[in-house]
């Protein structure tokens, strides 16, 4: 069944998260989607699919992706495993809430240290003192990251003389500065996946700013420290064969294991709940029904949108 009220809010959590799929052609099937190979042909009932993840070697007709939006289930064209992000469809989102929220607690100062010091505070398995200024967390950070990448080259025996690579060099890095750089690229990817399947915006970072995956970069540093440095070490202590290769295989099968795409969204939620907007300004948040949406105004707050407001004085206004 078609999704009816285009202004519900996606619920990621009833649903099942993804279904990566490649080398298969995917058609429509009465109100749903099939697989096709050739073993066979595999129905999916998309309407509980949150997002259709398309690895290499797939091909999807106009009327599949046409029932996958009209069930909400967002379309994602990624590499092998979905390590690389290239490009997304329409997802379940049709609510703006979520990325309002994040625009307001971006730029509302009080807020946006709020949402900060919780990115932070996610990272550490104590929680930080209340007391700390933000110079003095990003130094417990520091430090915390320090840790875990000699621990990693200790436990190794891969040396660490620390992060440097240069973007227009990458053969010039040393084997673990490129196992990370490989890593990190595959984590952004899975990140940026979850951000947009949720209806955030990847450029709207809170520690990290002025880039378009600013958020992505937030994000996934929650995660670093337990999966792509500890793989990145590994994999280079077992030699250089096709490194960069090895790495991205170990990112898919480290993810998967982890369940990392089912921890991110609940994390983005988390993460934005420090900072709450007033209850006044929520109740503003997609709280029309009028297709086009309301119409800002800096006087009366938000008006009825679809409404021919060139009445004569005295008449009330009607709609277009």
């Amino acid at each position: 069944m078609a999704m009816k009220d285009l202004h519900a809010l996606p619920k990621v959590r009833d649903s099942f998260s993804y279904l990566y799929v490649e080398h298969k052609k995917i058609d429509q099937e009465d109100k749903a989607i099939a697989l096709h190979d050739k073993a066979g042909k595999v129905p999916v009932p998309c309407a509980g699919l949150t997002s259709l993840l398309l690895g290499p070697g797939t091909s999807i007709t106009h009327a599949a992706v046409k029932t996958l939006a009209d069930n909400g289930c967002l379309v994602l064209w990624l590499g092998e495993a979905g390590v690389r992000f290239y490009a997304q469809g329409l997802g379940e989102t049709r609510s703006a809430r979520n990325l309002l929220r994040q625009a307001w607690a971006s730029t509302h100062p009080p807020a946006r240290l709020q949402v900060v010091r919780r990115l932070y505070e996610m990272r550490f398995p104590d929680p930080l003192e209340p007391g700390l200024t933000l110079q003095q967390i990003r130094g417990h950070e520091g430090i915390r990251v320090r840790e875990a990448y000699a621990r990693m080259s200790r436990e190794t025996g891969v040396a660490w003389h620390g992060r440097s690579y240069r973007r227009d060099d990458w053969s010039e890095a040393d084997p673990i500065n490129r196992a990370l750089s490989a890593a990190n690229s595959c984590l952004y990817g899975v990140c940026h996946a979850a951000i947009v399947s949720a209806g955030y915006s990847p450029a709207l970072g809170f520690i990290h700013t002025g880039k378009m995956l600013s958020f992505v970069y937030d994000v996934a540093d929650l995660y670093k420290a337990e999966t792509t440095i500890p793989l990145a070490f590994r994999a280079v202590s077992e030699g250089p064969y096709e490194l960069e290769s090895r790495v991205r295989r170990a990112c898919r099968d480290t993810f998967y294991r982890e369940k990392l795409l089912q921890k991110i969204v609940p994390d983005l939620d988390q993460v934005l709940a420090a900072a709450t907007p007033p209850a006044d300004e929520l109740e503003d948040y997609d709280g029309t029904d009028d297709p086009p949406g309301g119409l800002w105004d800096p006087q009366s707050g938000t008006l009825r949108g679809g409404v021919n407001w060139a009445e004569d004085a005295g008449e009330e206004p009607e709609r277009r």
